[in-house]
């Protein structure tokens, strides 16, 4: 899809009744589901972290999403595919001020050209006792992107085509945090393998964006 057209359904997005944790679930590991069911989260204190879903426009006028891939680190995210964003910090006026900070941080978007136009459905991610929020955001012109090299290994950028592309979902044996070699629900996107939390919060944005045609 061009950028153009893109942009012209974004006012329906931003008035859009999300189909919330019910979107997120398509994409998620039945043990993933059995985890949230279970668990009392705000018991866990978790803490609060913001990313950003951003749509622009390549080249050729085509839209494109970002995500980046994240440094191999002693951590449960290490190596995988994320979204640009992070953990919210005491001086950010909100969570929506995270995304944007860290989005800026870690590729190198200047915050002040995102528009955000649509708060999703937090998330909750029990290996590391988060609770995230996600945005879609737009930048209306083509963007040249510095990735901070102490956390991110290369920045993706993915065709919306691509992303939207239902032959785009696999499944996936994955060594997950609920056990050894489990087969997950998955996208692949880049050529690379995007599972857990970034999928779920990606099957709420393909949800979104398939109820604007």
């Amino acid at each position: 899809m061009q950028f153009e057209e893109f942009v012209k359904r974004m006012p329906k997005l931003s008035n859009l009744t999300l189909l919330g944790q019910e979107a997120q679930f398509l994409m998620a590991p039945d043990e993933r589901i059995r985890a949230l069911k279970d668990v009392d989260i705000e018991s866990k204190n978790p803490r609060w972290a913001g990313v950003m879903a951003v749509f622009y426009p390549n080249e050729t006028g085509e839209t494109m999403l970002v995500l980046i891939l994240r440094k191999t680190y002693k951590g449960v995210h290490s190596n995988q595919v994320g979204f640009p964003g992070g953990k919210a910090e005491d001086f950010d006026a909100s969570l929506e001020e995270t995304a944007l900070r860290e989005t800026e941080e870690e590729i190198g978007v200047d915050r002040d050209t995102i528009e955000v136009i649509k708060k999703l459905t937090k998330i909750y991610i029990p290996p590391s006792n988060f609770w995230v929020q996600p945005y879609i955001g737009i930048v209306r012109s083509k963007l040249t992107f510095t990735k901070e090299e102490a956390e991110v290994e290369a920045i993706l950028e993915v065709p919306l085509t691509e992303f939207l592309d239902d032959k785009k979902v696999i499944k996936q044996r994955i060594d997950t945090s609920y056990g050894t070699m489990l087969e997950v629900p998955a996208f692949y996107l880049a050529e690379r393998v995007v599972w857990g939390a970034t999928a779920m919060m990606l099957s709420e944005v393909k949800w979104a964006l398939q109820q604007l045609d």
